[in-house]
């Protein structure tokens, strides 16, 4: 009787061991495919803070829990099963729809110096689409709304990411690492977001120490610099962000081409950005990636200006033509209901 408990104890054991393993093993991978992602993230964390902007101090941490509320939804409830569903059915749908949204990404980073060249045009390209909001609340979420559109597109991009680093394996393992490094990214993401943009407020606490002492002057002189510099830093910051939808959406076009075989503006970007490294051999990987981006930069901003138009004419009509057409049908079958 004891052997037979000390073999069924042994047993357990081992399968504690091969458990363990197995969960070092995924957080291994989980960390691996994030840190893949991790150009993506950053270029997350740079978009969002221009949602922000205009709004009153007291509104900027609800926003930002709002949108980082919709990113889990995007990426638990809608890109989590999408991403494992389509890597199991239709695999060669995943690039066509990463295109798709690399071109949404080019329109809003696009959209943007559009507004700023020329405003008057953007008036009116906004007025055509309907998006002029008419209260604060309408703007909040108006804002929230395309933050959380645009963090559907670099979502989409981080899972595409995991899911292309994880080894094939079981659909649970897939599913867990994506859902990792999903919860992981949001929460490190919008948590800096947020310290980023409350980081004036705190200075305005470290300015107002009333401590005599050294530490206390060195405090206050950090808070006003937290202060004064925080605005330029958020401007740069906009900036920033809107560049990174540019260029991550030009890169997503130009790899969704070369998959497709039309590969050559890949291999002229590639080419130089090795050019580039070669030059100065110090800052190789700094040169290339920034002619690389450059050159995603450079694509996005012709998609973009491509797809201003085509939203302003095409689909813009469209969208409002189904949404007058829908409401019609709606009341003609309620009237066939109260006929009958």
């Amino acid at each position: 009787m004891s052997v037979g408990l000390i073999a069924l104890l042994d047993d357990i054991a081992a399968l504690a061991k091969v458990a363990a393993a197995s969960l070092d093993d995924i957080a291994g991978q989980a960390a691996k495919a994030g840190a893949k992602a991790a150009g993506v993230v950053i270029d997350d964390a740079a978009v969002t803070p221009r949602y922000v902007t205009g709004f009153s101090a007291a509104r900027e941490v609800p926003i930002i829990g709002k949108i980082a509320v919709g990113s889990l939804k995007n990426k638990l409830l809608i890109l989590l099963p999408a991403a494992l569903i389509l890597s199991l059915v239709a695999p060669q749908a995943i690039t066509p729809l990463l295109t798709i949204g690399g071109l949404f990404l080019c329109y809003e980073g696009v959209e943007k110096i559009y507004a700023l060249v020329l405003p008057h045009a953007a008036h009116a390209h906004e007025s055509a689409l309907e998006t002029t909001s008419l209260d604060a609340q309408s703007l909040e979420d108006e804002k929230v709304a395309g933050a959380i559109k645009t963090d559907f597109i670099l979502s989409a991009e981080i899972m595409a990411i995991t899911l292309a680093a994880v080894p094939s394996g079981s659909l649970f393992t897939q599913a867990f690492i994506l859902a990792v490094v999903g919860l992981g990214i949001t929460a490190m993401v919008y948590g800096g977001v947020a310290l980023i943009v409350k980081a004036d407020d705190l200075g305005l606490m470290m300015a107002r120490v009333p401590t005599a002492s050294p530490m206390g002057a060195l405090l206050r002189v950090v808070g006003r610099g937290l202060v004064t510099g925080m605005p330029y830093f958020l401007k740069a910051l906009g900036i920033v962000g809107t560049a990174a939808m540019i260029w991550v959406g030009g890169g997503i076009i130009v790899h969704g081409l070369e998959a497709y075989g039309v590969g050559g503006l890949a291999h002229l970007i590639h080419d130089a950005g090795e050019v580039a490294s070669h030059a100065i051999p110090v800052l190789a990987s700094v040169l290339r990636w920034a002619v690389e981006a450059t050159g995603a930069g450079i694509v996005g901003i012709v998609a973009g200006l491509i797809t201003i138009p085509v939203a302003g004419y095409v689909i813009s009509p469209m969208w409002r033509y189904l949404r007058s057409v829908l409401p019609r049908r709606r009341r003609k079958e309620a009237l066939a209901d109260g006929k009958k």
